[in-house]
């Protein structure tokens, strides 16, 4: 079964290509997936199953580069979803807590309405959208993601390295992903022939704060930096160009559980995490 891994260089990219060798790893300069012409003028006579892991991640960047946004997140899916129908391709598409609006009291549900409140969760949902009209699809929704790139817990570890004290937001609740095992879920998913639809996927565990998550990053480091906690409306003040960001991203796992995937609890893989970080 080959596959074909587009973003190939980002955070979920890397994860993947350590699990699928012998897959084809695109990125922008291979396969530029928001040029409809170039993406239609690909190869795709023995591609079965395309993994998806192109994004514009930038929550606050998509305020001021909408236009790129759109296109990376909604148009580059739009055109992978119309070869995937086209060539009968499996087509596996990470996607997002935005497209919530984060007023949930208990872990989302992957039937839940898409209520996007950013320029980012809009153009996600409309990627979403365009992913829904592929029969053979895997949408799975994830949230806090760190891997091998710019990212929460590596930036923790460096101001937590130079600092005493810093302080983090407290009232946004959600559970965090490690790519690793993001990746390894997504593949199980096609390797288990798993029913097509969409899913939730995060490492499991207790439902925390930013600033908590901060806490125990420090405490799998070793490292000796007091966390304060802040609200949103204290971390945005006087700031422009802050994306509104989901207060509630914790996500329903029980139907991912049902297919044989189940996610280890974050603070497990965090550990492994930040002791390959350490180590380098």
């Amino acid at each position: 079964m080959k596959a074909l891994i587009t973003g190939a260089n980002g955070q979920l990219g890397r994860e993947l290509q350590r699990l699928l060798p012998d897959a084809i790893a695109t990125d922008t300069a291979e396969l530029d997936i928001t040029d409809a012409t170039a993406v239609r003028a690909f190869d795709w006579s023995d591609i079965k199953v395309i993994y998806n892991a192109a994004a514009y991640t930038n929550v606050d960047g998509a305020e001021q580069h909408a236009k790129l946004a759109e296109k990376v997140n909604a148009a580059g899916p739009a055109n992978l979803a119309e070869i995937a129908r086209a060539h009968d391709i499996t087509l596996v598409q990470p996607s997002t807590d935005y497209v919530f609006d984060g007023t949930a009291t208990q872990p989302y549900p992957e039937t839940a309405e898409r209520h996007p409140q950013g320029v980012y969760g809009t153009t996600k949902a409309r990627g979403e959208e365009a992913v829904e009209t592929v029969p053979k699809r895997y949408l799975v929704r994830t949230s806090w993601v760190y891997g091998e790139g710019h990212n929460f817990v590596r930036t923790m570890l460096k101001l937590g390295a130079d600092r005493d004290e810093i302080t983090v937001v407290s009232d946004q609740l959600g559970r965090p992903t490690y790519a690793k095992d993001l990746a390894t879920a997504l593949v199980q998913l096609v390797q288990n022939n798993a029913a097509f639809g969409t899913y939730h996927f995060q490492n499991d565990g207790a439902i925390i704060s930013w600033a908590a998550f901060a806490t125990a990053i420090f405490e799998a480091a070793g490292i000796s930096c007091r966390v304060v906690p802040i609200t949103t409306a204290e971390y945005t003040k006087g700031k422009i160009g802050i994306a509104p960001r989901p207060a509630y991203a914790a996500l329903a796992l029980e139907k991912v559980k049902a297919v044989g995937i189940n996610p280890r609890p974050w603070l497990e893989a965090l550990a492994e995490y930040i002791k390959q970080e350490l180590q380098q």
